[in-house]
């Protein structure tokens, strides 16, 4: 639960940016029904426990899919035919739980209240019909003998309740998207924007699965044993996921003229294509269509090994790469020079390496290059014993390679760590920026907005975090808005807070004029020279007086 803030304002800024509120308002004095309902499936109650109910079942349908898979599998299946039950019945008393469930609270949903025969009608409903058909086929077998080849055909049939989560999503994205074309309907499921909804994280999270899938079976696929049972089903989870793959390529290619960076039809997709995420993109596929076409010229097996690479698109949904990227970027003159006295270090050592122990250990030292190997181990701490000295000159200078290379190797770790939060600080302190731009104007603009949301959940602030922040650029600002605290060369710099000055320091002036003897100021100016003429018409100006107006006191 978030923490209250004294500043109303903020609470709710903090709700806008995030996009949610972190705990829903509901009466507690509601009917039961309607109480359950509100807090458990009602979808436009924001804070509620709709979200988690619809992605824990989610889950479970999925789980469901794969035990079934591996039910045909008897290497997998036999040994653990008890667990395959237990989880079965599992299923299906979560499955019939949340059937009875939604049918008791049927009278409350916004389509059904106050119809005859509520419940009736929400058992006819197709998303109903799924809830029941993936739990019928477990009850009928105990009344009817069912063929168990049949059975695991009819239980299939759970996958049909992901339309619960599927269809509401897509009820979103269709009313976001109203009236645009095909091109920025296709970008808004693979690029964030605001019109993307629930539907973009639905297919972030497909695509996902499947990366973690397929990353998955490349390296079960490298035990033989494993890949002796699973060899037709490692060869159709391998499929799938390029032709998964193959489709977000195309429909990222197809809608990437949308995004800003990216217009022209043709030099806009020829720019993205050279991104990085792109290029992960086309590696994951290519060992796939390079197999089939060049394997009567050379032996592509290596090729399947580079299927990891999939993993690398996992890197799109976290900015940790990002912001790696960029520190060394920025650090890539230390990071080079230590790389350098590190490679320098490698190959002196070596060297030696070679000239002291050659003559006792041929094997092992039998050139340089072969006692680089020897040196990076050692250097690096590691030293798997391998190959070790038994000169006493070349353990002497084993001894100082250990020494030296504590300090070496630990250059370039600790010159990135202190520059990766170096870098965190200052995308924070940007961050904090566009914060204060938003609330300096007060417009709170859609777009805007999700900016700063994305970059928030990059730097996976809580809400707590940027509710702190909100909090200083408020204080800042504030400050910033009392132009007595700056020095007249900060004020100088902004014209807007030059005339702001220049009111207050009038305003100022005419209260002086009000509150003290204006002739005896003017007769005392005037006597002892302390004002010139032009000074004293100013200060009448000010006071908006003419030098025929009598004196005031």
């Amino acid at each position: 639960m978030q923490k209250e803030s004294n500043h109303p304002l903020l609470d709710a800024e903090v709700e806008i940016i995030l996009g949610h509120v972190e705990e829903a308002d509901i009466p507690r004095d509601l009917p039961v029904r309607r109480w359950l309902y509100a807090w458990m499936l009602d979808p436009h109650v924001a804070g509620n426990h709709q979200r988690e109910v619809d992605r824990w079942i989610g889950v479970l349908i999925v789980a469901n899919l794969f035990a079934l898979l591996f039910e045909h599998v008897p290497i997998i299946y036999e040994p653990n035919k008890a667990w395959f039950t237990v989880f079965d019945a599992f299923s299906v008393l979560v499955f019939t739980l949340e059937y009875l469930f939604r049918l008791y609270l049927a009278p409350e949903e916004e389509e059904l209240k106050n119809k005859p025969f509520a419940r009736l009608r929400h058992a006819l409903a197709p998303l109903s019909v799924f809830d029941l058909l993936a739990i019928v086929p477990f009850y009928l077998q105990a009344f009817v003998a069912v063929d168990l080849r049949i059975l695991r055909f009819l239980r299939l049939l759970r996958i049909l309740k992901l339309f619960r989560v599927l269809v509401p999503a897509w009820h979103g994205f269709a009313q976001l998207n109203r009236g645009r074309s095909l091109r920025q309907k296709v970008h808004a499921l693979m690029f964030e924007s605001p019109y993307s909804g629930e539907m973009h994280h639905l297919i972030d999270s497909f695509i996902a699965m499947w990366v973690v899938i397929s990353v998955a079976a490349v390296i079960l696929e490298s035990v033989a044993s494993v890949h002796y049972a699973l060899n037709m089903e490692f060869l159709i989870l391998d499929t799938v996921a390029v032709l998964v793959f193959s489709m977000e390529l195309t429909m990222r290619l197809y809608s990437c003229v949308e995004e800003p960076r990216f217009q022209n039809a043709a030099l806009g997709r020829l720019k993205y294509g050279k991104s990085m995420s792109a290029l992960v993109d086309m590696l994951a596929v290519l060992p796939y269509f390079l197999e089939p076409f060049l394997n009567h010229l050379l032996d592509l097996r290596f090729l399947r090994v580079f299927r990891l690479i999939r993993l690398l698109k996992l890197t799109r949904y976290t900015g940790a790469t990002t912001t790696l990227t960029k520190v060394i970027a920025r650090e890539w003159g230390v990071v080079s020079a230590a790389a350098f006295i590190m490679i320098l270090m490698v190959i002196m050592m070596a060297s030696l390496g070679y000239l002291f122990e050659h003559d006792m250990q041929p094997d092992k030292f039998e050139n340089i290059p072969q006692a680089i190997y020897w040196a990076v181990v050692t250097l690096a701490s590691v030293g798997y014993g391998d190959i070790s000295p038994v000169t006493p000159a070349g353990r002497a200078m084993t001894i100082v390679m250990a020494l030296m290379g504590i300090g070496i190797f630990a250059i370039p770790a600790a010159l990135l760590s202190s520059a990766f939060s170096d870098q965190l600080q200052k995308e924070r302190e940007a961050l904090k920026g566009n914060i204060y731009r938003m609330i300096a104007t007060g417009n709170m603009d859609p777009d805007a907005v999700q900016q700063i949301r994305n970059e928030a959940k990059r730097l996976h602030l809580t809400a707590e975090e940027l509710g702190a922040l909100i909090e200083k650029a408020h204080a800042e600002r504030e400050s910033k808005e009392d132009l007595s605290n700056l020095a007249l060369h900060e004020i100088a710099r902004n014209p807007h807070q030059v005339i702001e000055y220049y009111k207050q320091q009038l305003g100022q002036l005419r209260q002086l004029g009000l509150l003290s003897d204006l002739a005896q100021f003017e007769a005392i100016a005037r006597k002892e020279d302390h004002l010139t003429a032009t000074d004293i018409a100013v200060w009448n100006a000010i006071q908006r007086r003419t030098p025929t107006d009598p004196p005031r006191r």
